[in-house]
């Protein structure tokens, strides 16, 4: 059954300009519609009204990608948990709701048109040590390098971070220390990661608040929006990574 909503969305025509919220009437809804495709819909009524669609961004539209964050309601990525908002459908909301979709809101994500934002503070901070550069030549055969499979799994369960940022839009702060903790965790766990660790520890977080994100006041908001399920006991993982860097323990 069809469903008709109405879209209260952040509007803005470019990073300079003063934005508003703009009502628009989301009709025809089929339930099993991503949040996305109604989006598209809504736009496709805007085009052929010669009005400007709604800017947002999307890619792989399987969350993977991370691109296709937005706050829907006040919740990043929306109402639903271990999802990215492309992953959310219309089934969740009911046929005459009002719906508020704003972009993520953080002094380090400045909002470039409607519901765009720039995420290259994240790229600078992977840019500042969430790599391994030295030179391993081929790949080795796999059972050369034992790994146990606990610490190969808690590797592999930060290594999930898509970078989407819904840990920086819920955190009050707008800390990006659950993002940064994951990137850190997952090579510092393995084998590979260890020549640059205390390296790597020290320039990710001198990036990180370089950017202007805030302090973690360890509230575990980041936790419960973020699409992949990370724990913030990264965190305090990367707290000790920093601190035994700092020592030169």
């Amino acid at each position: 059954m069809a469903m008709t909503v109405t879209l209260k969305v952040w509007r803005q025509a470019h990073a300079s300009a003063a934005g508003r919220f703009e009502t628009y009437a989301a009709e025809n809804v089929h339930p099993d519609m991503s949040f996305l495709e109604m989006l598209d819909v809504v736009n496709e009524g805007l085009i052929r009204r010669g009005l400007d669609p709604i800017a947002f961004d999307s890619d792989c539209r399987e969350g993977i990608c991370g691109s296709c964050g937005l706050v829907i309601d006040g919740l990043p990525h929306g109402p639903d948990s271990g999802a990215a908002t492309c992953q959310v459908h219309m089934r969740r909301f009911r046929n005459g709701d009002t719906i508020t979709v704003e972009p993520f809101r953080a002094r380090a994500f400045p909002v470039l048109k409607d519901l765009v934002i720039d995420r290259s503070a994240f790229d600078r901070v992977i840019a500042a040590g969430g790599y391994v550069s030295m030179n391993v030549g081929g790949a080795p055969d796999g059972n050369s390098v034992p790994i146990a499979k606990d610490v190969a799994d808690l590797a592999m369960d930060n290594a999930q971070c898509i970078g989407c940022g819904a840990c920086v839009a819920v955190c009050k702060n707008a800390a990006a220390h659950l993002f940064t903790s994951a990137k850190m965790t997952h090579l510092a766990l393995l084998p590979q990661g260890q020549p640059e660790r205390q390296r790597r520890a020290l320039r990710m977080v001198a990036q990180m608040d370089a950017e202007g994100f805030g302090n973690c006041s360890n509230e575990g908001e980041c936790e419960a929006v973020c699409p992949k399920g990370i724990s913030i006991a990264s965190i305090a993982r990367m707290n000790r990574e920093y601190l035994k860097a700092v020592i030169g323990g």
